[in-house]
């Protein structure tokens, strides 16, 4: 923690919280905002499926293979620099995406996007922990979780009438104005938090050794795995919205709404009840009561699509409960990260978003695609992920079981 930090930031803690967590969703924004206009830029740039799924993957791997350096540069420059030039690269990718003419434009112009805007997403997770305490920073990385969960199910919502009332060069220029926005907020708001004498020498041999140090901690691999592979159990619905809502539950896209109520609430709760557990309960048992909760529903949720017909009034709520157990731990697992290697953390911050991207990126590419029209299909890899997750969790309280006690 930056020693000056009370200094640094002298309006109320919470708005310094609502400033990372919007920074937190401009990944998930880029990602699922243009999703409903898939057909409409189809057409228009005459792209072949494959080639739509290209502009999504292209933005998935180069989000996953920058984020192994956002962190890494904030260590060495500061946060601030980081975040102000990546927002910068953000919204001039955004814009040439607006104004592609071809298809293979759009997807160098995605891929870019990718590469940039990871850098809000990793480097805002170091400055919670160089500005609080740990209770305090488990507060802080609730209400961001709240934030990064309502992302992926708003910002469908917002393309979708983008792309029907305007465009869907129009969605792109709606990125262009967010990107803006957030580089004159951040710009004029927040301080640099990373202390002189904690920055890291920008030297390859210092880079490398830092890497090595992380990636050769198991501790740290299996809490990778364990707070950035579950949320595809809940991204897995999201990106699968059009078909299990519309073809397997025969919903109205007027409808789509309730799946986005329920999956929104059931997040916000879960972080709500994350930080008001903060220094009450020990962290090792506020994970194992997220995993529960999602184990359990997992469960019910495939032995009743195994037996029953899917249905509207029962096949929603197993994914607002899911959303929920996982809000309830990731804050927790997220800082345990963190605090593994303390000298390194925008470094883990940058390694634990690549755990995470790359499974994004797998679920977006090959997963959904292959089970998206079964609703037992979904239930299963949803389970699956969770599953990851749960083993890598229990694995490492056997062989450390002082880490989160």
């Amino acid at each position: 923690m930056n020693p000056e930090a009370q200094t640094l930031w002298r309006a109320p803690r919470w708005t310094l919280a609502v400033l990372l967590a919007v920074l937190g969703m401009l990944g998930p924004f880029s990602i699922d905002t243009y999703i409903p206009a898939f057909s409409a830029i189809a057409k228009s740039l005459q792209a072949t499926p494959v080639q739509m799924q290209q502009t999504l993957s292209a933005y998935l791997f180069g989000f996953a293979f920058m984020n192994l350096f956002h962190g890494a540069l904030s260590d060495s420059f500061g946060r601030r620099p980081v975040i102000l030039w990546g927002l910068v690269l953000f919204s001039l990718a955004s814009l040439g995406c607006a104004v592609s003419q071809s298809v293979g434009q759009l997807i160098f112009f995605r891929a870019l996007q990718g590469l940039s805007c990871g850098a809000g997403v990793v480097v805002s997770r170091a400055v919670v922990r160089d500005m609080f305490p740990p209770s305090e920073a488990q507060k802080v990385m609730s209400q961001i979780t709240i934030f990064f969960g309502v992302a992926p199910a708003v910002a469908p919502i917002i393309g979708g009438v983008l792309a029907e009332y305007l465009d869907w060069h129009s969605i792109f220029w709606f990125l262009v104005g967010v990107g803006a926005a957030l580089w004159f907020a951040n710009w004029r708001l927040l301080p640099e938090t990373l202390h002189v004498g904690d920055r890291q020498p920008f030297q390859v041999r210092n880079l490398m050794r830092g890497y090595w140090q992380l990636l050769s901690d198991p501790r740290f691999m299996l809490l990778a795995l364990a707070s950035g592979v579950p949320f595809n159990g809940l991204f897995l619905y999201v990106l699968s919205a059009p078909a299990f809502l519309g073809d397997i539950l025969q919903l109205r896209p007027t409808q789509f709404f309730w799946f986005f109520v329920l999956s929104i609430g059931g997040i916000m709760a879960g972080s709500w009840l994350s930080g008001r557990k903060a220094g009450k309960v020990l962290p090792k048992n506020q994970i194992m009561q997220g995993f529960r909760i999602m184990l359990a529903v997992s469960v019910l949720n495939i032995a009743a699509n195994a037996l029953f017909t899917p249905h509207a009034a029962w096949s929603l709520w197993p994914v607002m409960v899911f959303g929920f157990g996982w809000a309830l731990m990731v804050p927790v697992v997220t800082l345990l990260v963190l605090d593994l290697h303390p000298e390194r953390r925008g470094m883990a911050s940058s390694l634990q978003a690549v755990v995470g991207s790359t499974a994004n990126g797998i679920v977006a590419g090959v997963v959904a695609p292959l089970v998206m029209h079964s609703a037992l299909g979904l239930a299963t890899m949803s389970a699956a992920f969770m599953t990851v997750g749960l083993i890598s969790w229990l694995w490492l309280r056997r062989r450390w079981p002082e880490i989160g006690g």
